[in-house]
């Protein structure tokens, strides 16, 4: 039997208790921290809050071609499949510009993308490729020159490689191996490895939703 619940009793079943912790002091020392130190703080935050000793922050154009390899055709065929039904969707939203002339005066509109978009990507306990696919390939469709993704890795500092394959299919320019409030603050404000975006888009915990508000 299915047990139905009302909904002022089964809301409580699915709020976060947030009471205990301090999430919007605990997001602005991070976000303070990137800012200060840049790349060194995203380090020593994945080793606080991932278990994981990175070597680099940049994923390698290397690491995402043997991703590709070890999810396999099929999951590949799945991940392109999707990404052309996206892209079907997506296209129609499109828009353009417009002038018109009356009277020997000019007017219209110019439609033009947002230079620099970032990605956040969850990752850890699971792994959304289709989060990659739903928010790159609309960015792409609208000409944004560069789109970035960040996701947190695994303790021996790896990044998932359904994940990795995604962006590939979606076109990501670069992958960085940032988790949490310091991958936003790094794509909000920038390291001497990340740059700096116009645009944060993607889910993630309290955390991560905090940071956004935040910055």
């Amino acid at each position: 039997m299915i047990k139905i619940e009302k909904y002022t009793e089964a809301s409580a079943l699915f709020m976060r208790d947030l009471s205990k912790t301090d999430v919007e002091g605990a997001a602005a020392e991070i976000i303070a921290d990137v800012k200060e130190r840049g790349d060194e703080a995203l380090f020593d935050l994945a080793a606080r809050f991932d278990g994981a000793k990175i070597d680099s922050i940049e994923v390698s154009a290397a690491e995402i071609d043997a991703a590709e390899k070890a999810v396999g055709r099929e999951f590949m065929g799945v991940l392109r499949r999707a990404a052309d039904n996206i892209r079907e969707f997506h296209k129609n939203q499109i828009k353009s510009g417009f002038v018109l002339t009356r009277d020997g005066v000019i007017t219209g509109q110019r439609v033009l993308p947002i230079e620099r978009v970032g990605l956040y990507v969850p990752g850890g306990t699971a792994a959304y490729p289709s989060s990659v696919l739903m928010n790159c390939i609309p960015a792409k469709l609208a000409g944004c020159p560069l789109i970035v993704m960040t996701t947190p890795p695994s303790k021996d500092g790896s990044v998932s490689p359904a994940i990795l394959a995604a962006a590939k299919v979606a076109g990501v320019d670069r992958v960085f191996r940032a988790g949490g409030a310091q991958a936003i603050a790094a794509l909000a404000y920038g390291t001497r490895t990340v740059p700096a975006v116009d645009k944060i888009v993607g889910p993630g915990n309290a955390y991560v939703a905090e940071a956004k508000r935040q910055v």
